[in-house]
């Protein structure tokens, strides 16, 4: 018999036991993956010595991959079913759900995921177990050879045994994890179909992709889907087009266009990012957007990022367009000799960047080839990392919960696989980030293998107000770079020492930022965002030359108003200014005329009073300084 050791309590069980047995032996339900001794395991799990088991439920992230994955292949066990021609593709865990990408070239209607879904409930009733069997390669050419996609992905697993997963008829090549059988996955939902280029490149075959979510409560499903609908009324793709705020075109894929209005606030929140830096010692400079590929060489983009990057020759040499910022504040920074007196030196810039994203995943504002990031390169000792690391975080807490009204998380992104410099760097850095974090008493999470090529990093994600998170900020602190470009600073001593490096940015993308601002405020912008931030609404052709008059004051206190002196009915241009979620209305007719007043209407609470001029410029004051 064993013992182990299960939250304070210690049971005895016969050896082999799975550790799905043990979950129903003490009356746990709703868990889906476990630990033991940390190291994270299926329930199919047997025990085989005394251990401490940790069982998760579906809050935690392993789990929720389990439970997806598995969800993406009783989805694939259906279409197989329904749809014996199909080959298969991948079906990954994803954020919020799953999908499987299929080659079908006829293509899935709506109606055929309704014939999926009821064949997925028919296979989630016959419970089928789920068994992970261990194969040579030889023996999964053999299963495999009617699947070309499997073969491809076969072929690229440097191990000769690889790992299958079979519920009912249906076997699958997959690394895993799943749940022990397919009757967990009781309440899924498919969401919809889309075309998506085998492994996410246009020269690779079109395939069909379909995506489904699943929970482990009928609640817990139907709350989520009233956050997709929410979602989708939020889409900033559908508002940016309906607000007149920026366009997408086939002329510039991944280029967006920005319009008059979006320029409004793209320019406001330049301006108040420009403010606060300010403010926070920050000092602002411009590099050139295209630089020799001898400093992309040397900074270490070259090696680690070319796929990613766009080129062109000049004068017969080459050139790349910057992806990156930060050997451009590098050359600054070595104009002239630095003092230990000139750090901290925080270098910030507006700096306009090129990736090269492939057309599969571009979406709208979010994922784009052209982008302004809010940059800062910060050159201090190492005795100063700890005081500049808490000083970014105080400026992004004062942008993201003060301002813009975001929760936010903060993870711990450690050496990614592809990476430069020695571990002993790393593990410093790491460890300076980590010290930092818990000195601080900031709760934080661990990506493993996330950071930069050239640095461990601290990223924020942020939470918006339908629970949605979105990764903005980011610390990334750098001691190789410095060293690649022998960057230096005289101490007190007369001596040459090398800075520390910290990148970081608040918006991130100052584009993707514009298009979460869109989707959290669904559009309705606070008055010192909105492109238009007063309307003013004439009744009759009477009260124009007092519209004109108060227009003209508005113009004078920099307000961005609007005057609709059509020959319109009132309603009518209400409805217009409310689409167009213009923050305040003013209504001018007979008695305003004759009072010398306005009648004032506000976009949630409606009318809301008069006022004469000058107590309405006082609301709007108040209301625009307090930034909501």
């Amino acid at each position: 018999m064993l013992r182990i050791k299960v939250n304070d309590r210690v049971v005895e069980i016969p050896e082999g036991t799975a550790l799905v047995d043990v979950a129903k032996l003490l009356g746990l339900k709703d868990v889906f993956m476990a630990e033991v001794n940390g190291a994270t395991v299926e329930l199919t799990y047997p025990l085989v010595e005394n251990c401490e088991v940790r069982f998760l439920d579906f809050s935690h992230p392993l789990s929720q991959k389990a439970f997806w994955h598995t969800a993406s292949h009783v989805m694939a066990q259906a279409v197989k079913r329904l749809f014996p021609s199909v080959k298969l593709g991948i079906g990954p865990a994803i954020e919020n759900g799953f999908y499987y990408d299929f080659d079908y070239p006829e293509g899935f209607s709506p109606e055929d995921l309704e014939r999926i879904e009821e064949e997925m409930k028919k296979i989630v009733e016959a419970d089928y177990p789920i068994i992970r069997e261990i194969k040579t390669k030889a023996e999964a050419r053999e299963i495999l050879k009617e699947e070309p996609y499997k073969l491809e992905l076969l072929d690229e697993i440097p191990d000769e045994n690889v790992s299958f997963y079979k519920q009912g008829e249906f076997v699958d090549l997959c690394a895993g994890p799943h749940l022990p059988s397919a009757g967990y996955v009781k309440h899924f939902k498919l969401l919809s179909v889309a075309g998506a280029y085998w492994r996410g490149d246009e020269k690779n075959p079109m395939l069909q992709r379909i995506y489904g979510t699943a929970f482990p409560t009928k609640e817990a499903l139907e709350e989520y889907l009233t956050r997709i609908e929410e979602a989708k009324k939020r889409d900033h793709r559908r508002l940016g087009k309906e607000l007149d705020l920026f366009s997408l075109h086939e002329e510039g894929p991944g280029f967006p266009f920005f319009h008059p209005k979006g320029m409004i606030i793209l320019n406001e929140l330049i301006d108040f990012w420009r403010k606060e830096h300010r403010k926070a010692g920050y000092k602002e400079i411009r590099t050139p957007l295209i630089l020799s590929k001898e400093l992309w060489e040397r900074s270490g983009h070259w090696d680690h990022y070319k796929e990613n990057m766009y080129f062109t020759k000049i004068d017969d040499k080459d050139y790349a367009v910057k992806p990156m910022n930060c050997p451009g504040a590098i050359i600054v920074f070595k104009e002239g000799i630095k003092s230990y007196r000139d750090l901290p030196l925080r270098l910030a810039e507006l700096g306009i960047v090129h990736r090269h994203e492939r057309s599969g995943v571009l979406h709208g504002l979010m994922r784009v080839r052209s982008f302004t990031q809010d940059d800062a390169h910060i050159f201090c000792t190492p005795d100063q990392i700890k005081s500049e690391i808490e000083s970014i975080i105080k400026l992004a807490d004062h942008f993201y919960k003060d301002i813009f009204g975001f929760d936010y998380s903060v993870v711990l992104s450690t050496k990614p696989e592809k990476a430069m410099g020695p571990e002993e760097i790393w593990e410093k850095a790491t460890n300076a980030l980590r010290d930092t974090l818990e000195e601080l008493s900031i709760p934080y999470s661990i990506r493993e293998g996330e950071g930069a090529f050239y640095g461990p990093k601290i990223d924020f994600l942020l939470k918006d107000c339908i629970g949605r998170t979105w990764q903005c900020g980011t610390i990334q602190l750098d001691f190789l770079i410095p060293e690649k470009f022998d960057v230096t600073y005289v101490g007190p001593d007369g001596e040459r020492y090398r800075p520390v490096m910290l990148h970081r940015v608040i918006y991130g993308s100052l584009e993707r930022f514009f298009g979460i601002l869109i989707e959290h405020y669904a559009g309705a912008f606070p008055l010192w965002l909105a492109p238009v931030q007063v309307k003013i609404l004439t009744i009759g052709e009477a009260h124009i030359p007092f519209a004109k008059k108060v227009f003209e004051i508005l113009l004078q206190r920099n307000y961005r108003v609007e005057l609709d002196d059509r020959s319109e009915k009132l309603g009518y241009k209400i409805r217009g200014a409310q689409l167009e979620k213009v923050p305040y209305m003013v209504i001018i007719g007979d008695k305003e005329v004759n009072e010398g007043r306005v009648s004032i209407r506000e976009r949630k609470e409606g009318d809301i009073g008069s006022y004469t001029i000058e107590e309405f410029l006082k609301m709007l004051e108040e209301r625009k300084n307090s930034f909501k």
